[in-house]
């Protein structure tokens, strides 16, 4: 494609079935008839950073007494959620909260790319579930030492504070203070391969977002009414 095209990080795209095994679409089918069954008031959208909590205890004491559902796929992009969305993931369900966690994945693209795809996802999730609060999960730091990734990621979270205040019903949760050390290291204490969460990190991250959901869900009808009109 030209530079002149559209930002490829807010394209629409199935994974590609690269092992040959399927493991993507059949993930995304399961996803997919969980909204036929159940009835969630959260649903967590994202890559390994969403799939990987369900392990923890975190999940099933914090986020399954909330009726939570866990769309999360090792190795999305922003692409990839997009087109997950909009093929069934957020369909016969009526969530009070969603919270996307999306964009580490996205290494072909640049950070404006990468805040671009995201708010791409926020757009369509405003047009299929108006009813629904957003939270938008800022990208952690990776790797052990300083690096152009992370500085990235960072970049990422920086496009994001300013552009989320102008879109409908969303925040962010930019928890990334907490992982580099002084010397500008992180420890495997918190991400046991310096991507991936700990229990211990897990902790950092989600006794705030457990906090910021229930004031979401706490809110009365009247109130949201006024916040939608």
């Amino acid at each position: 494609m030209s530079q002149g095209d559209a930002n490829l990080a807010a394209v629409p795209h199935a994974a590609e079935d690269i092992q040959g095994d399927g493991r993507w679409m059949s993930q995304h089918l399961r996803f997919v008839l969980d909204c036929k069954d159940k009835e969630p008031d959260v649903v967590f959208v994202g890559d390994s950073m969403v799939q990987l909590l369900q392990q923890y205890e975190l999940w099933r004491e914090l986020f399954s007494p909330l009726h939570a559902l866990n769309f999360g796929i090792g190795g999305d992009t922003t692409r990839h959620v997009l087109w997950r969305l909009q093929n069934g993931e957020l369909e016969n369900i009526k969530p009070k909260v969603i919270v996307l966690w999306i964009g580490t994945n996205n290494h072909e693209n640049t950070a404006e790319e990468v805040a671009g795809g995201i708010e791409a996802i926020i757009q369509l999730i405003n047009t299929l579930q108006p009813q629904a609060k957003v939270i938008v999960m800022g990208l952690l730091p990776r790797g052990e030492k300083p690096n152009p990734l992370r500085q990235k990621n960072a970049r990422v979270n920086q496009l994001l504070k300013s552009s989320l205040p102008k879109l409908f019903n969303v925040q962010l949760l930019d928890m990334d203070g907490g992982f580099v050390h002084s010397d500008g290291t992180i420890s495997c204490h918190d991400m046991f391969d310096f991507l991936h969460l700990t229990a211990a990190g897990y902790a950092k991250i989600c006794k705030p977002l457990h906090e910021l959901i229930m004031q979401l869900l706490e809110e009365t009808p009247e109130e949201k009414q006024a916040t939608l009109a």
